[in-house]
């Protein structure tokens, strides 16, 4: 009974030793496998930073192009606006009056630094312009013409301005 006891005993060394041995083992594959998982989410989650800067970028891009298409095109609607509002000014005749063009060239001196403190009198008769009035100088006087004779609908400016 002797021998079993030693039997006995030197089996349960051998089993505690191989159990230690294969529990180190575990842990170490256990923690060599953790490093690997993370290795691989901080890859997957560097990869997605990446996606996600990208995309955003491609948005960023694509908010740009459709701004720039949309200023164009807006452009475009003014600009034919425009052309159809001169096209039925001028096809019409009769909205260009010399109750227009009075007006217009009036409206238009107001803005004219040149003609600061100036009196004139426009009148209109059948699309040809009077200027009568004082100005401060012949520049001012020339300007006035030239103001007149580029507004649309006047055939000819008779300036009858005086320099005081």
């Amino acid at each position: 009974m002797h021998i079993s006891r030693w039997l006995i005993l030197a089996a349960f060394v051998a089993a505690a030793v191989g159990g230690a041995a294969c529990t180190r083992q575990d842990v170490d594959d256990t923690q060599h496998d953790a490093d690997v998982a993370l290795e691989e989410a901080e890859d997957g989650a560097e990869a997605a930073v990446d996606a996600t800067h990208e995309a955003a970028e491609q948005a960023v891009d694509a908010t740009q192009n459709v701004a720039e298409k949309t200023a164009d095109k807006t452009k475009e609607i003014a600009g034919a606006i425009g052309r159809t509002t001169t096209g039925v000014v001028t096809a019409t005749g009769e909205a260009i009056t010399d109750g227009w063009i009075t007006t217009t060239v009036s409206a238009d001196f107001v803005d004219e630094d040149l003609l600061e403190g100036s009196d004139i009198d426009v009148d209109t008769q059948d699309h040809v312009v009077t200027l009568k009035g004082t100005v401060g100088s012949e520049a001012a006087s020339a300007r006035a013409a030239e103001i007149a004779r580029g507004t649309r609908g006047v055939t000819r400016v008779v300036n009858q301005l005086v320099v005081k």
